[in-house]
């Protein structure tokens, strides 16, 4: 029983899972980025961009997948939850108006099977290219005993990059600031906990292929959409000063985010039929028989991102958006107070 092979690890299948790699990774490249893949930890030359810049700062994220990773594994679909894993990073990282320069993934695995771990990086692969930063490095763990065979977890790290004085700042915030909404794709990487007990997706994985007629599709193929990437307009809206505050919508929804993103004395006052709310939320309300308050304190009804935004630049902000992807929407505005208000 001396063979690492007879503990549950097979080396050579992490040799080849980081071949099969290789070609996605190259995707990702660069012209910062320094040596290949392989070696101890991933270099990446920041001499370049740093030029002009009175303050350069890091800015860094890091975060999962969460349990959206058993509709992967009941699915059997692992392409697109790389991309999950990116924008949870890289949409944060670019709320402080910073530009995601590199990304590092982890992935933990009962069994490592180098075809589903090709599938899982180029998804990756895919958000990086989205967001425009390079994947330099990572790490599988294959970890019989603690994950079953099929099972695997994934998460990620992200740096970006920003002069200090352009940093995306409440302080400028005023009462009539316009609140404006970025449609998010669906559930995004947040809440789904819950979403698997409203469907008992648990005890009847086969929930997933029904289809439903107000969502145009399977529950399963709803809920694998990955999540979008605001990257781009949020950092053309930050080169341009149109922002005085991002708010990515993931966990505790509008109520928990969009504080974070606001100045102290000043509160968001949302007018609820404004809100361009999915067809999976209000199936999932219905269901559920949940209040406003409770649904929209846990998803994000269809807005993955909110910028706040002076009223006599809310149409080249909706030019932008529109430009990168995104569809805007005039959500609110800001008013005196310290929470979320709904009208």
């Amino acid at each position: 029983m001396g063979k690492y092979a007879e503990a549950g690890v097979d080396v050579c299948a992490g040799y080849r899972a980081v071949e099969l790699i290789k070609k996605h990774v190259a995707r990702t490249t660069r012209e910062e980025c320094v040596g290949g893949l392989g070696g101890f930890g991933g270099a990446f030359s920041i001499k370049n961009n740093v030029s002009g810049m009175s303050s350069p700062t890091l800015i860094s994220g890091t975060d999962g997948v969460g349990t959206k990773l058993k509709i992967a594994h009941i699915l059997d679909k692992h392409d697109t939850v790389g991309i999950d894993c990116v924008a949870m990073c890289v949409n944060d990282i670019a709320c402080a108006g910073a530009e995601p320069l590199l990304f590092l993934d982890y992935i933990a695995c009962g069994k490592n099977e180098p075809e589903k771990i090709e599938q899982i990086v180029s998804g990756i692969s895919d958000g990086c290219v989205m967001a425009g930063c390079a994947l330099v490095g990572g790490e599988t763990a294959e970890m019989p005993g603690f994950y079953g065979d099929n099972e695997y977890d994934l998460a990620g790290f992200s740096v970006g990059l920003i002069d200090a004085d352009k940093m995306i700042s409440p302080d400028k915030q005023v009462e009539g600031d316009v609140i404006i909404g970025l449609e998010s794709s669906g559930v995004h990487s947040n809440g789904f906990s819950l979403v698997r007990k409203i469907f008992d997706i648990d005890n009847n994985p086969d929930n997933l292929n029904k289809h439903y007629d107000e969502l145009g599709k399977t529950l399963g193929e709803e809920l694998i959409t990955p999540t979008k990437i605001y990257v781009g307009s949020l950092l053309e809206m930050t080169k341009r000063g149109l922002s005085k505050g991002f708010m990515h919508i993931t966990g505790g929804g509008f109520i928990e985010n969009i504080p974070r993103g606001l100045r102290d004395g000043l509160s968001a006052e949302i007018v609820l039929s404004n809100v361009p709310v999915k067809p999976i939320f209000k199936l999932m309300q219905s269901l559920a028989n949940m209040e406003d308050g409770d649904i929209y304190n846990t998803f994000n009804m269809g807005i993955g991102m909110c910028v706040v935004s002076s009223p006599e630049n809310v149409e080249e902000v909706f030019e932008i958006a529109k430009k990168h992807g995104d569809v805007p929407h005039v959500l609110g505005k800001l008013v005196p107070g310290e929470k979320v208000s709904f009208v």
